[in-house]
């Protein structure tokens, strides 16, 4: 890579990772010197009985949970940060457990900044780095191998009103700590698996090709990748007992998340945002279905690195031509989704995913307007956008 002539890289929380990882947690209260937890989950995490392994880890601890709010939805939204910001005011909680996917923690993220600023609604606080105050502490207990969210400093909001994403990002949103334990991930149904370790290569892949690419992040991006290409299928296909694909998967999308948190997202980001705000589509489910698509949009920009991703992913290089190797890199992600699709029915096209052809218009007049796309190697534009989101279709 030619070495960019400036960059930063920020990934201040504690990672505790192993098969018995939860049982850590009184003790990580502890050091942090905190003694009521809040547990901010959904209600899926609550019915496959995961809380239960938070609640048997605080069997006999001097610090307790307070109260598990389980009303994180889908996409975490203002309203239900607000909610959980006066239900941890009013349990008289110092700690935040985020145990889920990305809208638990991010839900979390959302009412921590409502406290920690002082507010009474997180829409008053919305943009980059808005935050002024310390959050609270936050121990993050990621149940699905996908966002990266616990050691991330961005947040994506659902504003009810307005039905749009907003993105919250400041250096002091990374969670405190992040325990992956692979036990709390062993009952992700197969298609979310499939769906959240795309969401982790995405991540991966265009933190790997953006603008603020750079030394760090790029090993962080190749390791995760490397991971993916090793452990996804099997994640997919026997989740339930291959406790080591799981804990690779956890490790991937942790890495994913140190990556992408400071080399940053672009335009699948946009245009995922877009389809989950116009159309409801999951989030890595819409990541998986672009990320090829989009790549090809930046190849004009972009072959070199998007090439040197050939061999991570687990295809041969063939010669030394760039554009010839990103295009292999292309039909290697191809080839993995297609995979995944025969063994769990993952979607690979948007109409597929329940978009609407009539919707797309909108969907790009969304996604050109996602602050994500100034870090994307080409501009976009709305003709752009909509192109994409077309041959996705």
């Amino acid at each position: 890579m030619n070495m960019p002539n400036f960059y930063q890289h920020y990934c201040p929380g504690r990672i505790i990772a192993g098969y018995d990882a939860l049982k850590k947690i009184p003790s990580l209260m502890d050091r942090l010197g905190c003694k009521t937890a809040m547990v901010v989950t959904d209600k899926g995490v609550v019915a496959a009985g995961l809380i239960k392994h938070v609640e048997a880890a605080f069997e006999g601890a001097d610090c307790s949970i307070a109260h598990v709010f389980d009303e994180s939805p889908p996409d975490s939204s203002n309203i239900a940060s607000n909610k959980l910001a006066g239900l941890f005011k009013g349990y008289k909680c110092d700690l935040f457990l985020a145990v889920g996917g990305g809208s638990a923690l991010d839900t979390a993220k959302g009412a921590n900044i409502v406290i920690s600023q002082k507010s009474d609604d997180l829409l008053n606080i919305q943009g980059a780095e808005n935050i002024e105050a310390d959050l609270l502490p936050t121990i993050a207990v990621p149940t699905t191998a996908g966002t990266g969210s616990e050691v991330t400093k961005a947040a994506v909001i659902y504003n009810e009103e307005k039905k749009v994403k907003m993105l919250f990002s400041a250096d002091k949103l990374y969670p405190t700590m992040a325990v992956l334990d692979p036990k709390m991930s062993a009952t992700v149904p197969p298609k979310i698996t499939a769906a959240t370790g795309l969401d982790a290569l995405t991540h991966s892949i265009e933190a790997f090709i953006n603008l603020q690419k750079n030394p760090i992040d790029d090993a962080y991006a190749v390791a995760a990748i490397e991971l993916i290409a090793k452990y996804i299928v099997r994640a997919t296909e026997n989740g339930a007992s291959d406790m080591e694909a799981r804990f690779g998967m956890a490790n991937a999308a942790l890495m994913a998340g140190a990556a992408f948190s400071n080399s940053m997202v672009g335009i699948v980001h946009s245009l995922a945002h877009a389809c989950g705000a116009v159309c409801h589509v999951p989030h890595g489910l819409a990541n998986g279905i672009l990320l090829p698509w989009s790549l090809e949009y930046n190849l004009p920009r972009v072959a070199e690195y998007i090439g040197q991703l050939c061999e991570p992913l687990g295809c041969e290089q063939t010669g030394s031509d760039p554009l010839e190797q990103a295009r292999l890199t292309i039909r290697a992600i191809r080839d993995l989704e297609e995979r995944l699709n025969g063994v769990c029915g993952l979607p690979l096209r948007l109409k597929d995913a329940g978009v609407s052809g009539d919707k797309l218009p909108m969907v790009a007049r969304v996604a050109v307007n996602d602050g994500c796309l100034m870090y994307n190697p080409l501009e976009v534009g709305y003709e752009d956008a909509l192109r994409v989101l077309r041959n996705a279709f």
